[in-house]
């Protein structure tokens, strides 16, 4: 288990943390991409949560 096996998992917290940021800045422009950046880096981290079960061959009865 190396650093770097994790970090897919880093790259959805960063978006996710830029469109935080984006979000508290009083603009609505960059308020509604602020939550449009949060819900994609939400989904992604998601996606991204149940690929490590498969890849390591524990789910799927291998």
């Amino acid at each position: 288990m190396s650093l770097l096996d994790h970090v897919d998992e880093a790259e959805p917290s960063l978006v996710i943390t830029v469109g935080f940021v984006l979000f508290i800045f009083p603009e609505p422009a960059t308020s509604a991409l602020g939550i449009a950046m949060m819900l994609f880096g939400i989904a992604w981290w998601f996606d991204e949560w149940g690929d490590d079960e498969t890849a390591d061959g524990e789910a799927g009865g291998q």
